[in-house]
């Protein structure tokens, strides 16, 4: 096959001294027995993106390996340096359990120390959440962690924090892009002044549990917490160094976890995807729960910063909660928790992100706490935090299986979103209650609301260029009408406006500029398509809701919205 000439300049500096023996021989394996694969691997540089920087393992400015992620970290060391003169620099470094995680992380360790930056690298795997916690504990300057969330085994990534525990966001991000762009590899200095790195582990993992008891705990009665029967599943990952600890100080007596899953294990041998939004990956768990009677089911992708939750519907069965319906649960029970202490002042919000499901708007108005809505991923909901410091974040989610309680955490929580949603299920079980029926209640008092998430993947370089062409022809053949219902408005967050369909006024947004598309048809139906920002995935986001006055009406309304989301995928081509 033909390659490109400026592909073949990248994988000929490749082959320089600046490189390793195994790197080169890698690559000239490839060149011979593999072009194809050599050519996705160079034919770009990886980005950061929505949770960071996200790619396969390998050789190649494509890839994750020792020479990308040192690049990185010596863009980032000399952004420090010029951001905070003067000062002894400091950072925090987690990594989770996939491949090459603990290897990489102390080549970002030797990289960080050679320039003269006290690192804090924990001893061994930890969750994501604990590293956002530790940067704000050990007033580190930033932090990284390496992980991949729940991108399959080959993966692996590099994830950024600010001293606030949030992850880098605009401007700091692109700034810190220009000073990686600026160096050659021959630039990185990988030369470790062990001096100035410190392994922690025991005192940050109490500091760390400590906080989720005091953020996400609640004066539930002992006897309710005894009550209430927990299948718990890490799914591979980094969450059994922390939930089981987290549950057992809280007073979780009745905790079964998934043996065949809490082994950590990169190649996550007992699911097809370690992605607690797949319902396939709970299935061990689910099992286990019908075994023996448990009331509510929880799993964890492997940097444990999202969670899966199935609980037991009205006729007994074990059911799955969706990201958006967990977040309902979780919020308004928060709200009711700060309404009934007389913390609610006028001066809290929530958050939630622009894909997520409008019941979160309702829920803020009825309390009188504002819904701050911002663009797709945590860092967004971190960044209301720190731009308002006036104000008091309650909890805040996203449709994607995440969840933030307070602000100790800046990241997504499944370590203290596990302990709260516990607490939620204990107190309801002990009013005769459960999970599910509460969720039904808040349908009843809210109207229901309907979510469902299509993801088309396209790997590699002709994956991206597709993906690039169906969002231009969105853009250029803007459409109508879906189901008979009519477009009223059209949200464009590459542009920043808002175009009134039938006046064809234009309104200005104002988050930030990003690849998302968003249609409101006059039923108050809601569609978004964009590129997912860490897998070659388009995302097309379907929320429609309905009134109802009663919990007997969810059946008939649930097969009403669904059957409408069908049309609108037929009528968007996606079927």
């Amino acid at each position: 096959m033909h390659i490109a000439q400026n592909i073949l300049d990248k994988v000929h500096q490749w082959l320089s001294p600046a490189f390793d023996e195994i790197t080169q021989q890698e690559i000239k394996e490839l060149m011979t027995s593999s072009p194809k694969e050599l050519e996705d691997a160079f034919y770009k540089n990886l980005e950061f993106g929505t949770g960071g920087m996200r790619g396969i393992m390998g050789v190649g400015t494509n890839r994750i390996n020792k020479y990308t992620l040192g690049k990185n970290t010596q863009g980032l060391s000399d952004y420090l340096k010029k951001s905070f003169p003067g000062e002894q620099l400091r950072v925090a470094i987690a990594y989770d359990c996939r491949h090459n995680s603990n290897t990489l992380a102390k080549v970002v360790a030797d990289v960080f120390s050679a320039n003269g930056i006290q690192v804090f690298l924990f001893s061994d795997l930890r969750p994501t959440p604990e590293l956002s916690f530790a940067v704000k504990y050990l007033n580190c300057h930033t932090g990284v962690v390496l992980t991949a969330s729940h991108n399959p085994p080959e993966y692996n990534g590099y994830k950024v924090y600010w001293q606030d525990g949030g992850q880098i966001v605009p401007p700091q991000d692109k700034e810190i892009i220009e000073e990686i762009e600026k160096l050659a590899y021959e630039d990185i200095n990988f030369q470790a002044n062990e001096n100035l790195i410190q392994y922690i582990d025991k005192e940050i993992d109490d500091a760390f549990a400590a906080s989720a008891l005091e953020n996400a705990g609640f004066n539930i009665p002992v006897s309710a917490k005894e009550n209430l029967k927990i299948v718990f599943t890490s799914l591979h990952g980094t969450s059994i160094k922390a939930i089981p600890n987290v549950l057992d100080k809280a007073g979780y007596t009745k905790v079964q976890i998934v043996k065949e899953q809490a082994l950590p294990d990169g190649n996550f041998p007992t699911v097809k995807s370690p992605n607690p939004e797949e319902p396939e990956a709970l299935a061990m768990a689910l099992a286990l729960a019908d075994e023996t009677g448990a009331d509510i089911v929880i799993g964890t992708d492997p940097d444990a910063d999202r969670l899966g939750i199935a609980v037991r519907d009205n006729e007994d069965k074990m059911v799955l909660l969706n990201g958006n319906q967990t977040m309902i649960v979780m919020t308004a029970f928060l709200l009711e928790q700060w309404k009934r202490a007389g913390k609610i002042t006028g001066k809290e919000f929530i958050g939630s992100t622009i894909v997520s499901t409008p019941m979160m708007l309702a829920l803020g108005e009825y309390y009188g706490v504002e819904c701050k809505v911002g663009l797709t991923g945590f860092k967004w909901i971190a960044k209301m935090i720190k731009d308002f410091p006036e104000k008091t974040f309650i909890g805040g989610g996203e449709e994607s299986f995440g969840y933030m309680v307070g602000d100790a955490v800046r990241d997504k929580d499944a370590v203290a979103s596990t302990l709260l949603i516990c607490e939620i299920a204990a107190l309801a079980k002990a009013a005769g209650s459960s999970i599910y029926q509460e969720l039904q209640n808040l349908y009843a008092d809210f109207g229901y609301y309907k979510e469902h998430l299509i993801s088309i993947t396209k790997k590699g370089m002709e994956g991206a260029t597709e993906i690039k062409q169906m969002m231009t022809n969105f853009r250029e053949n803007p459409v109508k009408e879906l189901n008979g219902e009519r477009v009223v408005f059209v949200e464009d967050y590459q542009s920043s406006k808002a175009k009134n369909m039938f006046s064809g006024e234009e309104e200005p947004l104002y988050l930030p500029k990003s690849d998302v598309l968003i249609y409101y048809l006059e039923d108050g139906s809601k569609i978004c398509a964009r590129p997912s920002g860490t897998e070659p995935k388009i995302k097309f986001y379907f929320s429609c809701n309905a009134p109802i006055e009663h919990t007997d009406e969810i059946e008939d309304t649930d097969a009403y919205l669904t059957e409408k989301i069908k049309h609108f995928i037929t009528d968007l081509g996606l079927n």
